[in-house]
């Protein structure tokens, strides 16, 4: 029988969450998505892993007895995965977006000369992970913009500050400003992230800096297509200044915002990988580069 190794670590944060709902905003999945992916696995198992209640998931004898098994085989299978890369003399870095990623191509191609036979692989996430691939073990580093939900548990270097501004339909009456208020949007329709991204969400809708003034969310986005459109359509969305370089629409502006707080982008990674020499001169070639600027 084989089974997904996602599937299998889904199963593993669902148990110690002990709820769908904390074990979603862990893994940056909706819900209904982590429901339908646990059914999975017990229709490939043939045997049902959880008791569902309104109080949460409780493990079944059956659920428990694989509990009891999973760490270790997980484990196994991440240092395998690991070892892999290091034969194949493979590193993987996962980013979100342009901006963010600035001169690291500089980066990598330092870091190549002096070890010419590493290739390193550039994979980019959308925002659905706002941990991009790292939260999941898909890279081996991630360039992010902070914060993102659960990065205590990485180690983050902070790298830069990049100021957030916003995007306008060319139609808005404030498109014509060159500077914005950040007061004057509050009343705005915005365009959010899925509400499983947490931190990140709450980030780019600048919750914490409305004085209590609520949200008005028009639509949920996870890729930079589906949201230039849904500007296009009439929401308004806080982004990075580097979009106006990387993105574009023509019915579609960006506008410096004064009153929000910038962006802050960091270079994270497990803490169970520093001791390994290559993917640290890797990150430092990183670092240098986008403090450098």
């Amino acid at each position: 029988m084989d089974v997904d190794t996602r599937l299998l670590r889904y199963f593993a944060v669902v148990a110690e969450e002990g709820s769908l709902t904390g074990a979603a905003k862990r893994l940056f999945v909706s819900q209904p998505a982590l429901t339908k992916q646990i059914r999975r696995l017990e229709d490939d198992l043939g045997v049902r892993l959880f008791a569902r209640s309104r109080s949460g998931m409780t493990l079944t004898e059956a659920g428990r007895e694989l509990a009891s098994r999973l760490s270790a085989l997980l484990d196994g299978w991440d240092e395998a995965v690991r070892a892999t890369g290091r034969a194949a003399r493979v590193l993987r870095l996962g980013f979100l977006d342009a901006g963010a990623v600035g001169a690291v191509p500089d980066a990598i191609a330092e870091f190549r000369h002096g070890q010419p036979e590493w290739r390193v692989e550039l994979r980019q996430f959308d925002w659905s992970d706002p941990s991009a691939g790292l939260a999941r073990g898909e890279v081996d580093a991630a360039v992010v913009r902070l914060p993102f939900p659960r990065q205590e548990n990485f180690v983050v270097l902070e790298l830069f500050a990049e100021e957030r501004g916003v995007l306008l339909p060319a139609r808005h009456p404030l498109a014509g400003r060159e500077m914005v208020e950040f007061r004057e949007l509050w009343d705005e329709v915005f365009v959010a992230a899925g509400a499983e991204t947490g931190a990140w969400r709450e980030h780019w809708l600048a919750a914490e800096e409305r004085d209590g003034h609520p949200v008005r969310v028009g639509a949920v986005t996870s890729r930079p297509d589906e949201w230039l459109g849904a500007v296009a359509s009439g929401c308004v969305a806080l982004a990075p200044a580097s979009v106006a370089r990387f993105y574009a629409h023509p019915d579609v502006v960006f506008r410096p915002v004064h009153g929000v707080s910038p962006s802050q982008v960091g270079l994270a990674r497990s803490r169970q990988r520093m001791d390994e020499t290559v993917l640290n001169e890797l990150l430092q070639a990183i670092t240098r580069r986008l403090r450098r600027g």
